[in-house]
């Protein structure tokens, strides 16, 4: 998603707000002295009678995403098998905290992302750009991902593996799904037979933070990174098929967008609505 809906929301509020005020403190009492009090409102103009009919629904809209639940759609299988291509999302905006549209300053703490949590957040290389991803480390914790294991702390996260995955047209090649439990909670995830190789898109802010695990002088399989304060690691749950914090860095605390927990529509699988994010 790159067009900004809650600056756009705001825009068309402000204008509605500022047209039913002037309406209110200036249009109408000059139609009432030219036409009447019974009379004023027939000769209200088109934009005025517009403005004042779509403030309240305007407003419904703006409150309703800015703080409590905004609608995503997936655009990608980076999160198979929890999430597909075409899903359609809810995102609990109030989890983390309460923030100020537009500038998404937090002004109410409420908590803050736990690792398992699957959420939505404005992609550090282009802010103007949401991603999905899952939350593996937080800050102070060390990750570390290298042969397709997973570990937090120095310790590996228990794997469970469930055979092979049973939708190869969302998905290259032959993955293998895994149940992968992270702090108590469970979650499945694939993982593709062969190594893939591993390095940084960017230089991002922290690179020193990682180091990355060779196998040759060429090739790298693994990486390890301490995550700062108030930053997350994340990954896709389709290991190897997502850019994620392997690839581009941490995702700091002020990028967060909210938790994803529902599924409300997916038009070419519909026994998918009414799915919880786990």
């Amino acid at each position: 998603m790159t067009m900004d809906f809650a600056l756009i929301f705001f825009i068309l509020l402000v204008v509605t707000w500022s047209i039913k005020l002037l309406d209110k403190w200036v249009l109408k009492p000059r139609r009432i002295a030219n036409y009447g009090a019974e009379h004023a409102d027939e000769h209200r103009s088109k934009i005025v009678e517009y403005a004042i009919s779509f403030f309240p629904v305007i407003l419904f809209v703006f409150v309703l995403r800015s703080f409590i639940a905004e609608p995503f759609r997936i655009p990608s299988g980076s999160m198979l098998p929890t999430l597909q291509n075409g899903d359609m999302i809810l995102v609990n905006k109030f989890s983390y905290g309460i923030r100020l549209p537009v500038i998404d300053q937090k002004i109410i703490p409420l908590g803050n992302p736990q690792r398992g949590d699957v959420v939505v957040f404005r992609y550090p290389v282009d802010t103007k750009v949401d991603y999905i991803k899952r939350v593996v480390g937080v800050g102070g914790d060390t990750i570390r991902f290298d042969g397709k294991r997973l570990s937090v702390n120095g310790v590996e996260v228990p794997l469970q593996e469930q055979g092979p995955y049973v939708k190869p047209s969302q998905q290259p090649g032959s993955p293998m799904r895994f149940t992968e439990t992270l702090d108590g909670k469970e979650h499945d995830i694939l993982l593709m037979p062969m190594l893939s190789q591993l390095r940084p898109i960017v230089n991002f802010p922290n690179i020193g933070n990682c180091q990355y695990l060779p196998v040759s002088a060429a090739v790298t399989t693994g990486v390890e990174c301490k995550v700062p304060e108030g930053q997350y690691f994340v990954m896709g749950d389709n290991r190897d098929n997502s850019q994620d914090s392997r690839f581009w860095g941490f995702v700091p605390d002020r990028y967060i967008v909210g938790k994803a927990f529902f599924i409300w529509m997916n038009f070419g699988e519909f026994g998918r609505i009414g799915t919880s994010i786990k």
